[in-house]
């Protein structure tokens, strides 16, 4: 039987370059109604650990969290899964930095209403601060990267840079941590300490 990752699969096959039809059936046996753009696996695995916590199964909504492989494919993505292709509802994240670059790429789409919210530099800052420098910490040497953490800190580079800043660019050092990170920094979250952009996405769906 068909599910949400067969048709994930599809759309990225299609936002590659090549047909769109698989994506197109998919969506309707699975009744696909809203797309959740967003940039990389790592926002990815946040919102799915999110919407996790709160009992929801996304994919029974009819609910496809997409991950972009970077916000310079929004433009793409939102041509061909919203009023031009598929028709479908879009909503996601996007960082501040980003924000204009999304609005342009939404507006050539057809799509300028989306429901997109941002981050004031991307979900990982958020979520640090959402947690605190010290918890954070905490969760890096409960997953056994204290010492890769303390070799990061050693380096010239990182030498006087704030504790946030370099927590956020440690995350993005080793291929994957970005990715278990975002799952992990969300479900140590309390409920009232969810980023606000990220809590508004959910609840927008």
């Amino acid at each position: 039987m068909a599910d949400m990752r067969a048709f994930r699969d599809a759309v990225g096959g299609w936002a590659s370059g090549g047909p769109g039809g698989a994506a197109s059936e998919l969506a309707g046996q699975l009744g696909v109604r809203t797309a959740v753009l967003l940039e990389g696996p790592s926002d990815l695995a946040a919102v799915e650990a999110l919407a996790a916590r709160r009992g929801r199964e996304l994919a029974d909504e009819g609910v496809c969290v997409v991950s972009m492989g970077g916000a310079m494919s929004v433009g793409r993505y939102a041509a061909l899964l919203g009023p031009p292709g598929l028709g479908l509802r879009l909503v996601g994240l996007c960082d501040e930095g980003e924000r204009r670059f999304y609005e342009r790429g939404l507006e050539r789409a057809g799509a300028p209403d989306a429901g997109f919210f941002v981050c004031v530099r991307d979900l990982e800052d958020e979520l640090i601060r959402a947690l605190g420098t010290a918890r954070v910490e905490e969760i890096v040497g409960a997953e056994g990267d204290f010492r890769a953490w303390q070799t990061f800190l050693h380096q010239p580079a990182q030498h006087g840079r704030p504790r946030q800043q370099q927590l956020r660019r440690f995350l993005g050092t080793k291929k994957g941590r970005k990715i278990r990170y975002g799952r992990l920094l969300v479900e140590a979250l309390g409920p009232e300490d969810v980023p606000t952009p990220l809590n508004a996405l959910l609840k927008s769906l």
